[in-house]
């Protein structure tokens, strides 16, 4: 076995390690391996995973797994809560300061590509947006619909107006809300130069199954969260009336099973919906990945003995 004071020299260097991919692609049991052997602390990259209210419908780590290795960012916020990129990275920058002064090999886990892209390049100096413009801006999608919503974009911040699909009204909204509340367009914000990025030494790696094998275990996991409590989280999440805008309202799976508990929809039909949902934001995660991740390292098959020995080496290296 090789040499952990290797790694334990890396780690003060600065080296951390992150592992990026598709919904259920299998990095949480990557993440828990490599920090079980390595020493590690693993950091949640996941933006429906930092939500206290739907640790089964997140496939968020169990109470076991938790308690197995230190897990950080997971359930930390409430769903009324609306979590930012720019806050995630004050989070995450904490808890990697604070595994480094512990000795501990930092894991950024996740699939939210924001996150990383992030973590790796910082961010611009975007201005927030005030409340009251947020909210009419939420308003005048819902009332306008997303078509011609991004076609106001469009004149406004040509760039992201082309780039971004009607469907996607976080990022409408928010591009609408920047130029509309600062007078420029977003995407000239982001152009500006970045701050914040982690400081060392990023070991980058992606799990990448094939797409059909992916596909399939989507299909069958939602069917097993629908069993294992999905159902009772989103029953009491529906209690609160919280704003259908927030980001936990939007998860892969709420609103089918709010559909189907409404008696819209039958079970059948929910998991179909759901599961359709995983697909197509698998897509995106993968298409992602292979464009700006840029790892050392791609698992296509699930991690092995002699991947887990390759990783340690690339992570040992200094200087």
């Amino acid at each position: 076995m090789a040499d952990h004071s290797e790694l334990d020299h890396a780690v003060a260097d600065g080296t951390f390690l992150m592992i990026c991919g598709p919904t259920a692609a299998g990095k949480s049991g990557l993440a828990l391996a490599l920090a079980e052997r390595y020493g590690g602390v693993i950091i949640n990259a996941d933006s429906m995973q930092l939500y206290a209210d739907l640790r089964v419908l997140t496939a968020r780590p169990d109470v076991s797994e938790e308690a197995r290795v230190p897990h950080r960012l997971y359930g930390v916020l409430d769903g009324a809560e609306r979590a930012s990129v720019a806050s995630w990275l004050t989070m995450a920058t904490r808890e990697i300061e604070t595994a480094r002064d512990a000795g501990r090999l930092p894991i950024l886990t996740g699939g939210t590509g924001l996150y990383f892209h992030a973590a790796m390049k910082g961010l611009a100096p975007v201005p927030d947006v005030p409340p009251d413009i947020h909210a009419e801006c939420i308003a005048e999608y819902a009332e306008r619909g997303g078509e011609a919503f991004r076609r106001d974009l469009l004149e406004l911040d040509p760039v992201l107006g082309s780039q971004l699909h009607d469907g996607d009204s976080q990022r409408l909204v928010r591009a609408m809300g920047v130029v509309r509340a600062s007078g420029r367009a977003l995407s000239a914000w982001q152009a500006d130069p970045h701050e914040g990025a982690i400081a060392g030494r990023p070991v980058r790696v992606a799990m990448m199954p094939p797409r059909e094998e992916l596909y399939e275990k989507i299909n069958t996991r939602f069917s097993a969260m629908m069993e294992g409590g999905a159902r009772s989280e989103v029953s009491t999440l529906a209690t609160r009336g919280l704003a259908p805008s927030l980001p936990v309202m939007k998860a892969i799976g709420v609103r089918e099973i709010m559909a189907l508990q409404a008696g819209d929809i039958d079970e059948a039909r929910a998991v179909e919906l759901a599961s359709r949902g995983s697909r197509r934001y698998a897509k995106r995660q993968m298409t992602w990945i292979r464009n700006n991740f840029h790892a050392e390292m791609i698992l296509e098959k699930k991690f092995s003995e002699r991947k887990m020995t390759e990783i340690f080496s690339i992570l040992s290296k200094t200087g």
